[in-house]
C-alpha cells in the first residue's frame, strides 16, 4: 500500500482517538501497533507499522509481524503474582528508549509507567479485563525473538512484550530507531490499537 495512504488511515485513527499523530520533520516516528483480537492465540499474528517523512520529506512506512500478547507459556505460568501482563491499547507518549533487552542487545526498553490487564486465569485464552489493569513499570520492551531468522510460536518469547517474528524486521526498525534518536533523542511514543479502531 502506498506510504500516503497508510498515512492518511492511521493519522484518522490516531486523531479519532485523540492521540498525537507526528507530522513534523524527517523521521518523527509514529510507531503504531495493531492487535488483531484473537482471543486463544500463540503466534505472532499482530502488526506493528512505523509510518514517517524521510530525509526526502517523503511520506514512509514499514509493516512488520508481531506479538502484542504474551506467548502460551506465561499465560499459563505467570511470573507475576497478579497475573500475566497484556499491553493495555492507548498511546504512550515518550514510554520507551533505546537500551539493552535483558542487559544483552539493543531494544526499545520500557522508560515511563504504562497500563497492562492482568491476566491470572492460567489458560491460553487472552483476557483484556478492564477490571483488572495494572500500572507501573513492567520490562514491556520491543525485541525480536528468533536471533536468526523468525518464530512461529510466541511461547516463552513474550511475557507482555512487543515481540518481532523476524529477525531482519527487528533488526531495521533498531535501525530507523537510532536514526530517529539522533534526531529526536532517545525518547520513543508508542500507540496500541485494536484492530476494528483503524
Amino acid at each position: 500500500m502506498d506510504s500516503k495512504v497508510v498515512k492518511i488511515i492511521f493519522k484518522n485513527a490516531l486523531q479519532d482517538k485523540g492521540y498525537t499523530f507526528y507530522e513534523k520533520d524527517s523521521f518523527n516516528l509514529n510507531i503504531i501497533g495493531v492487535r488483531m483480537g484473537l482471543k486463544a492465540t500463540n503466534s505472532f499474528d499482530d502488526y506493528l507499522y512505523i509510518i514517517f517523512k524521510n530525509h526526502s520529506d517523503k511520506w514512509s512506512h514499514r509493516e512488520y509481524k508481531i506479538t502484542t500478547d504474551a506467548g502460551a507459556y506465561w499465560l499459563e505460568n505467570p511470573m507475576n503474582a497478579k497475573g500475566t501482563a497484556i499491553l493495555k491499547p492507548n498511546q504512550y507518549k515518550g514510554g520507551w528508549k533505546l537500551g539493552k533487552h535483558q542487559g544483552k542487545y539493543t531494544a526499545l526498553v520500557q522508560k515511563e509507567e504504562v497500563e497492562v490487564y492482568r491476566d491470572n486465569t492460567k489458560d491460553m485464552i487472552l483476557d483484556y479485563d478492564e477490571t483488572k489493569v495494572d500500572k507501573g513499570f513492567f520490562g514491556i520492551n520491543f525485541h525480536r525473538s528468533n536471533p536468526h531468522t523468525e518464530s512461529f510460536q510466541v511461547d516463552k518469547w513474550s511475557a507482555g512484550c512487543q515481540v518481532f517474528k523476524k529477525a531482519n524486521d527487528f533488526f531495521e526498525f533498531i535501525t530507523i530507531c537510532k536514526v530517529a534518536e539522533e534526531e529526536w533523542g532517545n525518547s520513543f511514543t508508542y500507540t496500541l490499537l485494536n484492530y476494528d479502531e483503524i
